[in-house]
């Protein structure tokens, strides 16, 4: 179940930060019923994050809503590009130029406003994590920024290593800034730090996270 008070808490701290700064929330709906998602949006929510492409087409229709934001935050399977490119407006997670090229020609090809892209970056270099390397994230943003269709946004962290502790997890958030400073110095125009989920998003803040991906503590746990 969608819990207010927690959204209202959240809303509350970052409306305190400072220095003031555009931060947003994704409410991580997938697993969760269309009721939740429907309370979450009679509490002011907006924004919306699904991994499941199926599932969340399904929800999209339900709730009948065109005020709502959907960000696609799972892997992106080729079997389902175009649907991606053709039902959200964000997608987190681009990881390869041709993952990107193929949702830039579907989106640019049905004359969509573009599709805003994050790329997700492995900072912690674990096996078990997708995302483009920082030595090949130059590369990669320099070929996403040309194509038609899409807009690079900025940069999306996949969770912390696990062990550890607050001290690696923020070490982990400032790396994936870090790389943010250098691509905008090298003339990227991005906006976006993707990062932070429910149990680390006070660090991620502190870090310059501009879009926090909140799940369970907004819903509770989910069932898969």
């Amino acid at each position: 179940m969608f819990d207010v008070s927690k959204w209202q808490q959240i809303r509350t701290l970052l409306a305190s930060l400072t220095p003031a700064r555009e931060i947003r929330v994704i409410a991580v709906s997938k697993g969760q019923g269309v009721a939740e998602i429907r309370a979450a949006a009679e509490a002011g929510v907006r924004l919306f994050g699904e991994s499941y492409v199926q599932e969340a087409l399904e929800k999209q229709a339900q709730v009948g809503r065109t005020d709502l934001e959907w960000h696609f935050i799972g892997r992106i399977q080729r079997n389902k590009t175009r649907l991606i490119a053709a039902h959200f407006h964000w997608v987190h997670g681009v990881t390869e130029e041709g993952q990107a090229r193929r949702l830039s020609e579907i989106r640019a090809g049905e004359g969509q406003t573009p599709l805003s892209v994050c790329l997700q970056v492995n900072i912690s270099g674990e096996a078990s994590k997708g995302g483009v390397s920082p030595a090949q994230l130059p590369e990669l943003a320099e070929a996403v920024a040309q194509m038609p269709g899409v807009i690079l946004r900025g940069l999306m962290a996949p969770p912390a290593p696990l062990l550890g502790g607050d001290e690696v997890t923020r070490r982990h958030f400032a790396a994936l800034r870090q790389q943010l400073e250098w691509l905008r110095a090298a003339g990227h125009a991005l906006d976006t730090l993707s990062m932070g989920m429910s149990g680390d998003y006070p660090l991620a803040l502190e870090e310059g996270a501009t879009l926090l991906r909140l799940g369970t503590i907004l819903f509770g746990r989910r069932e898969n």
